[in-house]
């Protein structure tokens, strides 16, 4: 391309709320940025772009039907479910992905909410503050009660790339590890975990961290049903997909201890609605889809969002998902 291009971000606040740089685009392209873009400001805002960045605005066809200009779309996550690919495709428009980049963060993220539960840090802090400890008899205090990790077993729903990461984390901690994934796995360096069906999973693990794409076959994985093969003594994380949980059924199963406990980065609808069960269910810890946006993860995104748009007007595609 002689000209730069007209390169729109839509919604970059989530991204890059202001400690980080979009300079990198700035010296490729005519950039114009966004915090956020709602569906009636789309097509002003994009009729002329060649280019636009994207993290949760929608690209249906009848979108891109309306921007004969628009040449590429990037998607500043990982899952691209946001844009209309077999669309895309027919119109040549190139739509890549950033994939990888919050491996580590979400990793993370999966064993602090699991510490939540064997440790509980926060309430005996709370309750030291109260005077608790220093009203005990003891030199040391514990209400709640508190767990090993090692020998418990973690389950793993999906071993790409984050599910692997948390089997790494557990086993360091002397975990038993299985795992279920749809095609076979053999991961070099970790042949101590092992694959099994899902309903083996269930009903052996003490914890279950659901790391799995959503699609229609994993869509309310835990249900009424499954929730019945898993031991009440079990927690469950969902750092993946909101819909991966029936929340009425899972918020029922904890008020009914039929489920230990409860942790999600994400939920079905973003921000949840008021009447959200799971926001009153006991046992149950609920962050604002943070996983994936520790510094480093948001710095990675960025980098590779720019080295994908450099790659696209070079001619040289890299990340590409139609």
């Amino acid at each position: 391309m002689s000209e730069k291009l007209n390169l729109v971000i839509l919604d970059g606040f989530t991204s890059n709320p202001g400690d980080l740089s979009w300079d990198e685009l700035k010296s490729v392209s005519n950039l114009t940025i966004y915090d956020k873009t709602s569906a009636d400001e789309l097509l002003e805002r994009c009729k002329e772009a060649d280019a636009v960045l994207t993290n949760k605005v929608v690209f249906s066809k009848e979108i891109m039907d309306s921007l004969p200009r628009l040449k590429y779309i990037g998607v500043l996550a990982t899952g691209y479910n946001v844009v209309d690919i077999e669309a895309a495709r027919a119109k040549n428009i190139c739509v890549t992905n950033i994939p990888s980049y919050s491996t580590d963060s979400v990793a993370q993220l999966v064993f602090a909410l699991i510490f939540h539960f064997y440790w509980h840090v926060k309430e005996h802090s709370d309750e030291v503050m109260g005077g608790k400890w220093s009203a005990s008899p003891h030199f040391c205090y514990h209400s709640f009660d508190i767990r090993e990790l090692s020998d418990k077993t973690m389950g793993i729903v999906g071993f790409g790339n984050i599910g692997q990461a948390v089997a790494k984390i557990a086993l360091a901690m002397n975990m038993k590890v299985i795992y279920f994934n749809r095609s076979k796995k053999n991961i070099k360096g970790l042949e101590e975990a092992k694959q099994v069906s899902l309903d083996e999973l269930f009903s052996s693990s003490d914890i279950i961290s659901l790391n799995c794409p959503l699609t229609p076959e994993t869509k309310e994985i835990i249900n009424a049903e499954s929730l019945k093969k898993i031991k009440k003594t079990s927690i469950v994380i969902n750092t993946g997909r909101g819909p991966l949980i029936n929340e009425k059924d899972a918020a029922e199963a904890l008020k009914e201890k039929r489920l230990a406990g409860l942790a999600c980065d994400v939920l079905s609808v973003e921000p949840p609605a008021k009447d959200n069960p799971l926001l009153k269910a006991p046992n149950c810890i609920i962050t604002p889809h943070m996983a994936w946006q520790t510094f480093e993860a948001r710095e990675r995104l960025i980098k590779t969002a720019a080295a994908n748009v450099k790659a696209f007007i070079a001619g040289k595609e890299i990340n590409r998902v139609n």
